[in-house]
């Protein structure tokens, strides 16, 4: 296995021939479930709530694809650029419970699991050798969703991933302009407005983005301004909870429109990542905003996902956001 760059959209791409088939896989007993006889790869865990070992915990993914171990050996192959996989592949398991999803669980434990992403986000970034790391939610199985078991994904990689890059230099262009951040501002005018405003939780907004990609995309945002969510997480721990039942509120919601989707955290990427080109890191605690967006997949509406040269939503965002307000949660 190994990473290809695209040289037309200098995206990178992870090539290979052993990747195994995703689709949820049960076991019984689950490896991830508390008191589980499966030895899984432990990294960290958080205290548990309400007896028990732990709420929430970060093991190595027993399929990774990227590895930890060597150096990113990028070489040339003509005009073709390849490297091998360095990097982290974690899974975060969101709770003990098997069918504690996020929708389902409390605000505690939610909250749990927010912390311990932010952890392991912070401790990554201390790895100079890795540019970003990426947290992720793929659920159903249309979303690519692997273990039965309530999780999220960590990776860390040596370059930044094509969507975060394109928000990072558009952040960086708004500032040099306007001396604003942009996600600021969009928050500003989507309060203002109301028309896309799904729901206002404590330092925390969701809503549907004016040029929606797919049908009911959702973001979450923090109204104070931060660049990278880890720090802004374990330096107001608290706010963790209403974030939790912000992210809860927001998933019942989607879940009566569609039983799968994506969730990404986009946060700032590691700046102690050596790169004579990243002038713009300069001001990037000014011009980037973490947040988190979510993209239900709605089997219907196959159309809006495989269109990629221009996105097509056949949902307005503000159809969207009327009726996701409405959900019953």
């Amino acid at each position: 296995m190994e990473l290809r760059k695209d040289p037309i959209t200098r995206s990178w791409v992870l090539v290979g021939d052993d990747i195994p088939e995703i689709a949820p896989k049960p076991s019984s007993p689950c490896r991830f479930c508390a008191g589980s006889s499966e030895k899984v790869q432990q990294i960290s865990s958080r205290s548990a709530l309400r007896g028990g070992s732990w709420s929430a915990r970060a093991v190595v993914h027993p399929s990774a694809v990227y590895h930890i171990e060597g150096e990113p050996e990028r070489r040339g192959q003509g005009m073709y650029d390849h490297m091998s996989p360095l990097g982290a592949h974690e899974i975060l398991v969101e709770n003990p419970k098997h069918d504690r999803q996020l929708w389902n669980a409390d605000e505690d434990e939610i909250q749990q699991f927010l912390l311990l992403a932010a952890q392991r986000i912070q401790d990554l970034k201390g790895d100079a050798r890795f540019r970003y790391i990426s947290m992720f939610k793929n659920f159903g199985s249309p979303a690519g969703q692997e273990f039965e078991h309530p999780n999220s994904q960590l990776t860390a990689t040596t370059f930044i991933p094509r969507r975060v890059l394109y928000e990072l230099r558009a952040a960086f262009d708004f500032y040099k302009q306007k001396e604003r951040c942009v996600f600021c501002d969009i928050i500003a005018q989507e309060m203002n407005q109301g028309e896309r405003l799904i729901e206002v939780r404590g330092d925390f907004v969701a809503l549907c983005p004016y040029a929606s990609r797919t049908p009911y995309e959702t973001w979450i945002l923090p109204r104070p301004h931060d660049a990278a969510f880890e720090r802004f997480a374990l330096a107001r721990p608290g706010s963790m909870r209403d974030l939790g039942g912000l992210l809860k509120r927001a998933l019942q919601r989607i879940r009566t429109i569609a039983d799968s989707f994506h969730l990404v955290l986009h946060t700032s990427p590691n700046r102690d990542h050596a790169s004579a080109s990243l002038g713009y890191w300069k001001t990037l605690d000014d011009d980037y905003h973490w947040h988190i967006e979510i993209l239900p997949i709605l089997g219907s509406k196959a159309k809006s996902y495989t269109f990629k040269e221009v996105y097509y939503s056949p949902v307005s965002p503000e159809s969207a956001a009327r009726r996701l307000r409405e959900a019953q949660v």
